[in-house]
């Protein structure tokens, strides 16, 4: 069982709406600089939409519609370019997640998503690159916020170990981050959920980068991986043993929920 790459699918569709866009434009004697500078963009960021790396703005679309006398056309391909919630990559993963009984997360270097604020998950997207659209950027944050519901379920577990490094970072700026912090604290209270702290330390499992591990309704476990530009969901039973044997080793190396909630309440006051 296994998840990786992203979909292609998006990128068609970007793909096919830029080659209309180019071809509107090219029939109207627009060049690519006069749509960019009526649409107030830069003209690399235009010729990337009309080259499906990018998706095709609704500003672009409208602003090309009204320059190519599309009559509508062009704007009708909005529905069909609405960003996605979540990664491409990550889709097979939210299935699970959203199954599964038991969860624990291991995040060394930023705060799960699922605990995350609003004004954590907008500082990362914003800091995004490639950078992302507006609308993106929205759609995305929602669909993390919906996410966190899942924490409301009181008969599913939540273990989450955050590395200090995660803890200290000032994503959004300090009071973005205290925020977070006081959150992690509120969140840490239902005693479905366990919110562990990982003190800096040397060499050790925990410097490998960060997991899920899953307990399905069947109880079969699996785990997920997430890198730069791929993730990977997988059930085979070396490698799950593996990433067992390395949760446990960090669980026992951090410090308890109430230790935990006692660093991170001096980290917030500081």
């Amino acid at each position: 069982m296994v998840t990786s790459g992203q979909s292609q699918q998006p990128q068609q569709a970007w793909r096919y709406c830029g080659c209309q866009i180019k071809m509107w434009r090219e029939e109207a004697d627009v060049s690519r600089q006069e749509l960019a500078k009526e649409a107030n963009y830069d003209y690399e960021y235009v010729k990337s939409m009309e080259n499906g790396r990018r998706r095709p703005t609704l500003r672009l679309l409208q602003v090309a519609d009204q320059l190519c006398g599309a009559r509508g056309k062009l704007v009708a391909a909005h529905e069909h370019l609405k960003p996605e919630k979540f990664l491409s990559y990550a889709e097979g993963y939210m299935g699970y997640e959203a199954e599964a009984i038991t969860l624990g997360f291991y995040q060394p270097l930023h705060v799960p998503g699922l605990l995350q604020t609003e004004g954590t998950t907008r500082a990362l997207l914003n800091a995004y690159l490639p950078p992302l659209d507006d609308e993106t950027i929205d759609e995305r944050v929602a669909g993390r916020l919906e996410r966190q519901s899942l924490l409301g379920r009181q008969t599913r577990a939540f273990s989450f170990v955050v590395g200090e490094a995660a803890l200290r970072n000032p994503v959004g700026g300090a009071e973005v981050r205290r925020q977070q912090l006081l959150h992690l604290l509120d969140v840490g209270e239902a005693r479905n959920v366990t919110v562990q702290a990982l003190p800096f330390l040397g060499a050790g499992p925990w410097v490998d980068g960060p997991f899920v591990l899953l307990e399905t309704p069947e109880h079969e476990y699996l785990v997920y991986e997430e890198g730069q530009e791929t993730g990977v969901l997988y059930a085979d039973p070396d490698k799950v043993s593996a990433i067992s044997q390395r949760h446990a080793m960090i669980l026992r190396q951090a410090l308890s929920p109430e230790e935990s909630a006692t660093f991170i309440r001096k980290l917030a006051e500081e």
